[in-house]
């Protein structure tokens, strides 16, 4: 027995023997003790995590960056839940080095336990690096016209204050084409008002830029009245004078009006037409006359002319003036006194 042990050949396999199993043994350690761990492990993510930027922002601006990363935490569930409930790590991009222009980076974290992996979604942004740029822009109002009451429209427009100063990235602030405040009052407006209102940046395609703006709203005073356009009067006469009367001229020192109403109906007439009925004018003189509103319009300025007219008489009427004339200078008629004396102006209702 002792010289079986005593050949070199069975102790080496003895010894190969009892170093497979040991290799074994510890490997199905090792196997186990990484399960269990695996086993213990959480995964979780945390969503809309704020990322924090560090550089000179009073003289710079950054683009590119997100506002918020997705932050995957894997580890000791202990662990794990502790520190999505506590949040008291950061997520951050250091551009305090780099220049102007254009940078890849990559987005780092601290505050994490070493026993967590942590992966950032997304681990890399791409940003531009500009200078930063103040300017001073003119406000433009802008309405709905459609708000407006039928027959009115807008005498003008004000703002306060005018201008507003407006801070981005210097590319931003070159693209800038529309500063406007927009004011959204109520339907069948009829009287000027005053509404604050948004100051909104703009390109030349209408896109909302991101610039700092001071102040932020502003005033604006909208000042309404009525449509109104002013028209050329034409005197149309109408009727037969009486008899023996022969009308020579008509005409009015008022060669227009001013028609208030819908734009559409006071923009369609080219002229007011006046008729002036001759039948009951008898002699030359002043003539008051009513015009008439237009279908469709609201109001007329002003609302009555004088029209003067020049008469002569044939012979027939003349002769019989002449008597009437005769008979008035007889100191005992007192009626004829008070025809002479009669005032020439005589009133027509049209």
């Amino acid at each position: 027995m002792d010289k079986f042990f005593d050949n070199i050949w069975v102790l080496r396999a003895t010894a190969f023997i009892l170093a497979i199993l040991l290799f074994f043994y510890v490997k199905a350690e090792l196997t186990d003790k990484n399960e269990t761990t695996t086993s213990n492990n959480q995964v979780d993510i945390i969503t809309d995590v704020p990322l924090e930027a560090y550089y000179d922002s009073e003289n710079f601006i950054v683009t590119g960056l997100p506002e918020t990363v997705d932050v995957t935490i894997e580890g000791p569930m202990q662990l794990v839940l502790q520190t999505k409930f506590k949040k008291d790590f950061k997520v951050f991009v250091d551009l305090r080095n780099l220049l102007i222009g254009e940078h890849r980076v990559t987005i780092q974290h601290e505050n994490f336990s070493d026993k967590l992996k942590v992966t950032i979604n997304p681990e890399v942004v791409d940003v531009v690096i500009e200078e930063k740029v103040s300017q001073e822009f003119k406000v433009e109002p802008e309405i709905n016209s459609r708000s407006l009451a039928d027959g009115y429209i807008i005498r003008s427009m004000s703002v306060e204050p005018s201008k507003v100063t407006i801070t981005g990235a210097k590319s931003v602030i070159e693209s800038i084409s529309n500063v406007k405040a927009t004011v959204s009052p109520p339907k069948e407006i009829k009287e000027s008002f005053t509404q604050e209102a948004n100051v909104r940046v703009l390109d030349g395609n209408l896109n909302r830029l991101d610039v700092s703006v001071e102040p932020q709203t502003v005033k604006v005073t909208v000042e309404v009245e009525e449509y109104s356009r002013r028209v050329p009067l034409t005197l149309k006469q109408t009727g037969a004078p009486p008899q023996g009367v022969v009308i020579h001229q008509l005409e009015t020192d008022t060669k227009s009006v001013v028609l208030y109403g819908p734009k559409s109906i006071i923009d369609s007439l080219k002229s007011l037409v006046v008729e002036f009925d001759v039948s009951q004018v008898n002699r030359s003189g002043n003539f008051e006359v009513n015009l008439k509103l237009p279908k469709g319009a609201t109001r007329i300025n002003p609302d009555k002319i004088v029209v003067r007219a020049n008469v002569s008489m044939t012979p027939t009427q003349s002769t019989e003036t002449a008597v009437d004339e005769t008979t008035s200078e007889n100191p005992n008629n007192a009626d004829g006194a008070n025809d002479v004396n009669e005032d020439e102006n005589h009133k027509i209702n049209q």
